[in-house]
């Protein structure tokens, strides 16, 4: 037995994630960091990165030095997470000597935002591909993979975790909503309908200050244990999807009821294949009117906000949604 990983670290890096899933199996594993594959002078980076979509600099090399690593070490599977810096003749060797190869695909390479044409000529040569949304099976298969599987987000249980906040100033501000992610466009309107309709918003991510509407309320990036204690004393935690890349649940599905917080999330099937019907461990909205709606009914309702959050941590802790059940599953396949 053994593994080798091809993906990022630090953080909340899901590389990361499945290394100590890993070594909690003594499966003794290999992590091999992506930005490896992206050393390079600076200017061949950006000539790379936007005139040869998205090109790691490095990936011949970076990949040869995986597969002198499959065949000395003899590993039972080559895990990569995301769009990862390998390229299709590395993987084809890979298979040669009889490493079942999998992918966890973190993002939709058919986003324009991901594409990469290197990626997507890779991406046939894995025996299994596992996606995180339904909505890219089909092209997933088109595209050339032989087996598809869907696969949900999980959460990291070193990492997230209901947090002790009585040693908090108790005087200071407790956020009405709070939600943690990057600025993305489509999802400003919701922002600043809460804004405007007089939710004390906290936002925790990328490039919220560059929009006028929101620069007041962001908290900027935070590390995972000051995002626990946010999230843990934030009386909503409100749970995007991201439209781009077609996602019906992400790491924020799992990570957010782990520290034992009330969820309002975006209705989507997977998310109700996770939580149940409404009421039962969340509450879901369609559209901004109704977000706002069950915001301010939620924030009249403290005892229904501890319910949920009660129900929605012990669904999703007791429910196998740990990247190391993620990962048992995957090597069960």
């Amino acid at each position: 037995m053994g593994l080798i990983l091809v993906g990022g670290s630090g953080g909340t890096n899901i590389g990361d994630a499945f290394l100590k899933a890993a070594l909690k199996l003594s499966l003794h594993p290999v992590l091999y960091h992506n930005l490896l594959a992206y050393q390079a002078p600076k200017w061949l980076k950006t000539i790379n990165w936007h005139l040869r979509g998205k090109y790691p600099s490095n990936l011949n090399t970076f990949s040869q030095d995986v597969v002198k690593q499959c065949v000395n070490i003899q590993p039972q599977w080559l895990l990569t997470t995301g769009i990862a810096a390998i390229n299709n003749l590395a993987l084809q060797q890979i298979g040669e000597v009889g490493i079942k190869r999998l992918n966890f695909l973190t993002d939709d390479p058919f986003n324009p935002a991901h594409y990469a044409p290197w990626f997507l000529k890779a991406l046939p040569h894995y025996d299994i591909v596992f996606s995180p949304r339904r909505a890219n099976i089909e092209d997933l298969l088109d595209a050339g993979c032989s087996q598809v599987e869907y696969l949900p987000f999980g959460y990291d249980d070193d990492l997230f975790y209901p947090e002790d906040i009585s040693n908090l100033n108790p005087d200071a501000t407790v956020p009405d909503m709070i939600f943690a992610g990057g600025a993305d466009r489509d999802r400003l309107p919701y922002m600043n309908a809460l804004i405007q309709s007089g939710i004390n918003l906290a936002l925790y991510g990328s490039y919220w200050e560059k929009y006028p509407e929101t620069k007041a309320h962001t908290q900027g990036q935070a590390d995972v244990s000051t995002l626990r204690l946010a999230i843990g004393r934030a009386k909503i935690s409100l749970c995007l999807v991201r439209k781009a890349n077609r996602d019906g649940n992400c790491m924020r599905t799992f990570e957010v009821p782990a520290i034992g917080s009330c969820m309002l999330t975006e209705d989507t099937q997977e998310h109700r294949e996770i939580f149940g019907q409404e009421g039962e461990a969340v509450v879901y909205f369609n559209t901004i009117p109704e977000m706002l709606e069950k915001t301010h009914w939620l924030l009249n309702h403290d005892d229904e906000r501890q319910r949920l959050a009660k129900n929605a941590h012990l669904l999703i802790t007791q429910g196998h949604h740990t990247y190391s059940d993620r990962l048992k599953t995957m090597l069960s396949i």
